[in-house]
């Protein structure tokens, strides 16, 4: 991604601009942000569906669009309706984010703290339910409908992360699972404890890090801590085959 505006390919970068403080010009083209993907853009102004539809939103009602607006150092999460119109030479637009409304009636996406903006970034693109939540002093993330390997008994559970004190810079560790999962063929799977959150009983998976393969300050973060989820869950039948259930 260029680092500045080019003033002779005429493309502005809306992300440097905000982060630089400069107002970007009228009657250009735009190189915007929509979560994690750059697109150039030969108008001015574009609706929210409009958007949506530019990063592949489709049906584009099934997804909330927010502006991160950046004025004078304090940064603003907005709304964006599918009828309102934006227009790239307003100061301080730094990018666009999409959120699924496909939760159905009774879910809630409770939000107790903010996350780091790649963890939102990261949590976002997975277009799963998630929570932020405090559950006695504790910060917890849940992501919902999380899909599992074959071979338990559940094909989709919430999985939840403990936000421990000191990160990004510590690290994260392993995680708990509602509702407890079992493997199909009755096998037992080891290192496996219950506490309860929000009423529920989740399932702790005692999974770690070795001394080899540390916790890397600056490089890991939430989204690499989940992808060690699904290695540990189809690590299970690495370890112990499953059997065939008749």
């Amino acid at each position: 991604m260029n680092t500045e505006f080019s003033l002779e390919d005429q493309i502005i970068d809306l992300e440097w601009c905000s982060k630089n403080g400069h107002q970007p010009p009228k009657g250009r083209k735009y190189r915007i942000k929509i979560d994690r993907e750059s697109y150039v853009v030969e108008k001015e102004c574009l609706t929210g569906r409009e958007l949506l539809e530019l990063a592949g939103k489709n049906p584009y009602t099934r997804f909330q669009l927010n502006q991160k607006l950046k004025v004078k150092d304090k940064v603003n999460i907005i709304k964006i309706n599918y009828d309102e119109t934006v227009c790239f030479s307003t100061p301080g637009i730094e990018k666009f984010m999409t959120l699924p409304l496909d939760q159905t009636e009774g879910e809630s996406q409770q939000r107790d703290f903010t996350l780091l903006e790649e963890d939102e970034e990261f949590l976002n693109g997975l277009c799963l339910n998630w929570e932020a939540i405090i559950e006695n002093n504790i910060k917890w993330v849940f992501i919902h409908e999380y899909p599992v390997p074959k071979g338990y008994n559940h094909l989709k559970v919430t999985i939840a992360i403990r936000m421990l004190a000191g990160y990004p810079q510590s690290q994260l560790d392993m995680v708990y699972i509602n509702p407890p999962l079992a493997r199909i063929d009755a096998q037992p799977v080891s290192a496996l404890s219950l506490m309860t959150l929000k009423e529920l009983q989740f399932q702790q998976w005692s999974r770690h890090r070795t001394g080899q393969n540390g916790w890397r300050p600056g490089l890991d973060n939430l989204s690499t801590h989940v992808s060690l989820v699904p290695y540990w869950l189809e690590r299970e039948f690495k370890i112990r085959p499953l059997h065939e259930v008749a």
